[in-house]
């Protein structure tokens, strides 16, 4: 587990689930939090419109009080999504986000706001949209690239101190090129984890290291579009935390061609989503 956490706020009333479920986490692991607010004057909003930041982040530390977490907290003048990043390269962190209230216009110009830190911040994520608890049910996608590994261990450590259920999920995606490996996952996308193929080792890894830490541990597996795939195993699910790998973890070009399945997942997924890069650590 990082050192300490990271919240940032920049006072929309939709960065409140992320601050209190970033309490319960510290709460819950004694690591310090570091409360980031951001006062933000935005293109297009009278010279003289304030957000109210002082009033949310009064209430964080009233809360933080509250559960008896150790805290520091600072303000700072720009944008968000250039302060987050750079205030996340000075610590050891996990990076405690919710949505910043942006416009659906500044969206499509600008991209989500996920997606940039995503790509911008190295340590791991934790995205709330939404808070689920207490933790009973979580979520790990399998991918079989091995890029899920960080956040399957940060996900066990989060399990075992909740004690919850964690089922781990592979999706068999279509292809279009009929090659030896795809085509053992499309006849046996069912019983893969007794198949030699790349999904078949994460998921028995995967199983065996949650087994070890004492969690109740299933899996599962699903065929189709995998971003609709996840987001539907969610929702039947019932899921509350959802673990994924980075698209950056990689050093190739695929994050400029591929969809980036965790960035559409978080965006319409109504749980928190805890991502990051694979780390040989």
């Amino acid at each position: 587990m990082k050192s300490e956490l990271l919240l940032a706020t920049n006072g929309y009333e939709s960065t409140w689930p992320s601050i209190e479920y970033g309490a319960w986490v510290a709460a819950s692991t004694g690591m310090p939090i570091t409360l980031l607010g951001i006062a933000e004057h935005l293109p297009g909003t009278p010279p003289n419109h304030k957000y109210p930041l002082e009033e949310i982040l009064a209430r964080a530390i009233k809360l933080f009080e509250q559960k008896g977490v150790t805290y520091t907290s600072e303000i700072q003048n720009g944008d968000a999504e250039k302060i987050i990043p750079l205030k996340a390269k000075e610590k050891d962190c996990i990076t405690v986000i919710g949505p910043l209230g942006r416009s659906p216009l500044r969206r499509f110009i600008m991209r989500r706001s996920i997606r940039h830190f995503m790509e911008e911040i190295a340590t791991p994520i934790l995205y709330v949209p939404k808070v689920r608890l207490p933790l009973k049910k979580m979520l790990v996608c399998i991918g079989g690239l091995g890029y899920e590994v960080t956040a399957e261990h940060l996900g066990i450590r989060v399990g075992i101190m909740s004690k919850a259920d964690m089922t781990l999920l592979h999706v068999v995606a279509p292809v279009d090129l009929d090659y030896p490996i795809a085509r053992m996952e499309r006849e046996q996308w069912q019983n893969l984890v007794h198949t030699e193929t790349p999904a078949g080792r994460s998921l028995r890894q995967a199983l065996e290291t949650a087994q070890a830490a004492g969690l109740n541990v299933s899996i599962k597996a699903r065929q189709g579009n995998v971003i609709e795939e996840i987001l539907a195993e969610i929702k039947e699910g019932n899921y509350d935390l959802v673990c994924m790998g980075s698209q950056y973890s990689g050093h190739s070009l695929r994050h400029m061609y591929m969809p980036n399945v965790t960035d559409e997942v978080a965006e319409n997924a109504q749980c928190p989503i805890l991502t990051a890069r694979y780390s040989p650590e």
